[in-house]
């Protein structure tokens, strides 16, 4: 057994119950953040020893959540301001137009959806392929049928879950875990691939099953989030024409710059919010012309109110499962420098026998348990140092084992399972983040026993 030594305290246990409490509170479709609310609040009392320090807690856990969550807040109230600009100029009808003869109806639209959302995210990763899928696709989506809970499935499990758990071409990812493990990201991306392929095909095959009959919406007339009261377009202006050729073209633009200058991340989202702000104010200045100050700050005003009636009780949600990993150290001090869900799962590894079947289900219990935070990457480095330590205890394959980590960790906390994690897509699809995850959690469920299964045979 691998020695990997770890002191619980009463923190650790109040925190395992408040995980279980906020985890069961959600299966009965309930609202969670006062259960955050509260545990935050005495984890602070027993961390500071006063009533002062648990009340103080609650405040900077939340203050935390905000910060982290600003740069996607900003991102979805952008789009969602140039989306009801185009909206209102008649040009989101001309671009959506063009595609209505490929997507036939629901069922193809959903792969179409999946598709696109999984390489766009393989090559500019799913922060800023939501903003672009978002603007110019889930509108003809949702016009040709499909619900807006099955959009969101759809670029979800296939953009946060498939794309960002393999990583193939940015490969930050494999990078990250196989440092950890002292391999190659060749060795994880190569060795590791049946188990990305088992993972992805039996998730999203089977959620298409699960939902293909409740993906239609029979009563969807109107295009995305908005516009009940739209009248149906006839004529297209100049100025519509005009904005919807320059929309596309400034994306793929963007795109292109990505590729010179090499960006990624935090850098791709803030290019693509950006562009948004910009078509915003252009397409208001070419449709309203003296009227285009008042519309900007309407549309801004209505974009960042939405984003954040999405995003309000996520961050204090946020907050508690931030304890878990790095946030810790600024929710109680500096005191804590190793989150509180990390150091479960090196307990866990270090009290359970071992043996390859029992490896296989660790790691993969263990990834999960560091994807809780949200983060998804958070967890890689553990999860690779453990692969290691698990490989060569038993004299196992460590590329699987990684594997398995990553897969696991990033499927759970990259954006699939955990409601935190999943937000931009839920909030550009205007859908409920705790359904989506609810939606997504069978799938995922499969494609997990489907991937342990072929873990145990080729360990």
């Amino acid at each position: 057994m691998p020695n990997l030594p770890i002191h619980l305290t009463p923190i650790h246990v109040i925190y395992l119950i408040g995980v279980v409490t906020i985890l069961t509170t959600m299966v009965l479709r309930k609202d969670t953040p006062i259960v955050c609310a509260i545990f935050i609040f005495i984890i602070g009392i027993v961390s500071s020893g006063t009533v002062v320090g648990g009340i103080q807690s609650v405040f900077r856990a939340i203050l935390y959540a905000s910060k982290e969550f600003m740069e996607i807040i900003a991102t979805i109230a952008l789009i969602t301001s140039l989306s009801k600009c185009l909206t209102d100029l008649g040009s989101d009808y001309l671009m959506m137009r063009s595609m209505s003869k490929v997507m036939k109806n629901a069922s193809i639209t959903w792969w179409i959806l999946g598709i696109t959302m999984m390489v766009f995210s393989l090559f500019l990763w799913p922060s800023p392929a939501v903003a672009l899928v978002g603007a110019i696709l889930v509108p003809l989506a949702v016009k040709k049928g499909l619900t807006p809970l099955a959009a969101a499935m759809a670029m979800n499990l296939f953009g946060h879950g498939i794309a960002l758990s393999s990583d193939i071409v940015i490969q930050g990812a494999p990078a990250i875990t196989a440092a950890s493990a002292g391999l190659e990201p060749q060795n994880i991306m190569q060795i590791g691939m049946p188990l990305f392929l088992t993972m992805s095909i039996a998730t999203v095959v089977s959620a298409f099953l699960l939902n293909r009959k409740s993906m239609v919406n029979t009563s969807s007339g109107t295009l995305y989030m908005q516009s009940n009261d739209k009248v149906p377009f006839t004529k297209p202006s100049k100025g519509a024409v005009f904005i919807a050729i320059l929309t596309p073209l400034a994306f793929v633009i963007d795109i292109v710059l990505m590729f010179l200058y090499d960006l990624k991340g935090q850098d791709a989202t803030s290019l693509v919010s950006g562009t948004a702000m910009l078509l915003m104010i252009i397409g208001s200045v070419v449709g309203f012309k003296r009227k285009s100050l008042e519309k900007v700050t309407d549309y801004i005003k209505d974009g960042f109110l939405f984003a954040i009636k999405i995003f309000a009780p996520v961050i204090v949600i946020g907050g508690f499962f931030f304890l878990g990993g790095e946030g810790i150290t600024y929710i109680l001090g500096e005191q804590y420098q190793s989150g509180i869900l990390n150091d479960w799962a090196i307990w866990l590894a270090g009290v359970t026998p071992l043996n390859k079947y029992a490896v296989v289900f660790i790691q993969m219990v263990i990834g999960g348990l560091t994807g809780l935070d949200g983060s998804g990457f958070s967890g890689l480095p553990l999860v690779g140092v453990l692969a290691n330590t698990f490989g060569t205890a038993i004299n196992c394959s460590i590329p699987i084992l990684a594997t398995l980590g990553q897969i696991t960790a990033i499927f759970v906390g990259g954006g699939t399972i955990v409601p935190w994690g999943l937000i931009p897509v839920a909030a550009i699809c205007n859908v409920n983040p705790l359904e989506l995850a609810r939606k997504n959690l069978l799938p995922v469920g499969i494609g997990f026993l489907c991937t342990f299964i072929l873990a145990c045979f080729l360990i």
